[in-house]
């Protein structure tokens, strides 16, 4: 049981729950921790002999949540815990008895999750878990793919920027880091396919991966014109809704124009989980050097975004 606080007593008469509080209450009434805790424990350390036993591992998970949701490094989740009362209520920590992990045990736990490619494994069980919920894949599905920067400084100790990461054009400006693919739901706009790559490898060349082949429709934008034949393989039953691209010599028809507005009204709702990502959550730039990291926080991200855009639906009475 949770030691008593001054504030729990009742002293801090004035105080209001926060957004951030509320927030965390919400998710830990949602979130599966023991399903998610099964996956990683054949992979989480055991105490060997008289050493000091590892933090548990739902404490760390929810740790690594708050990294996500906050967009917040090693270190500076743990000056978080120690700053914010709502943060260690979440996470389960009373310093009144216990400090909070360090940045190196937080780090080591990340790694481990890296190690064993076990983001992937969260983000297909949390959508597991919803799907059990009722929050079903219809047969709609919206492609799209968002640039997450990287830093271009070489000032480091090799002296060269990430060469995992690319560059790429898009207008008029280069960008440099890698590309988030994803195949969102029309229905519910849920996230249900997840890839990473570089930021040079074009949207259509990941259309295959982002079909789960029950769709009877896809979205897209003119990105992903012209690959009825990769839809077809990967989706036989399915009709193309993807935005038809004009050419310098043979631009779009009035018509074409129309139909192309009427699809975005559709896929507009690709952009949502983007929002969420890069805005709310602050991915909008990659934090660690090489592409399998930022995967990895990629696809348990994309998870975290689906429990976000569900949370309301899970918290309602039955």
């Amino acid at each position: 049981m949770r030691q008593q606080t001054l504030a729990d007593n009742g002293f801090e008469r004035f105080r209001k729950r926060t957004r951030r509080e509320t927030f965390l209450l919400e998710m830990d009434q949602i979130i599966p921790w023991r399903d998610l805790c099964k996956v990683i424990k054949p992979f989480y350390p055991k105490q060997k002999g008289a050493g000091r036993p590892p933090v548990g591992l739902e404490r760390m998970v929810r740790i690594h949540f708050l990294q996500h949701w906050f967009n917040l490094s090693d270190p500076a989740v743990e000056e978080a815990l120690y700053d914010s009362r709502a943060m260690r209520s979440f996470v389960g920590i009373d310093l009144g008895r216990e400090p909070a992990p360090d940045e190196t045990t937080v780090c080591k736990f990340r790694h481990l999750l890296e190690a064993h490619d076990l983001g992937g494994r969260l983000f297909t069980l949390i959508n597991d878990y919803l799907e059990e919920n009722g929050l079903k894949v219809s047969t709609g599905t919206i492609v799209d793919a968002t640039i997450i920067d990287a830093p271009t400084s070489t000032k480091n100790k090799e002296g060269k920027r990430d060469p995992e990461m690319h560059q790429t054009k898009k207008g008029n400006q280069w960008y440099f880091g890698m590309k988030g693919h994803i195949g969102v739901d029309s229905k519910t706009k849920l996230i249900h396919s997840v890839a990473a790559t570089a930021a040079n490898v074009h949207d259509s060349q990941l259309l295959g991966d982002l079909l789960h082949g029950d769709e009877t429709r896809v979205w897209g934008d003119s990105a992903y014109s012209g690959q009825r034949d990769v839809i077809i393989e990967h989706a036989p039953r399915t009709k193309d809704f993807t935005h038809k691209k004009g050419a310098r010599n043979r631009p779009l028809s009035a018509e074409e124009r129309s139909k192309n507005r009427t699809k975005s009204k559709v896929r507009a709702k690709g952009e949502h989980p983007f929002l969420i990502l890069k805005r709310i959550f602050g991915f909008n730039k990659v934090r660690y050097r090489g592409l399998d990291k930022n995967a990895n926080r990629l696809f348990v991200a994309c998870g975290l975004v689906n429990l976000y855009m569900a949370r309301r639906q899970l918290l309602r009475p039955t």
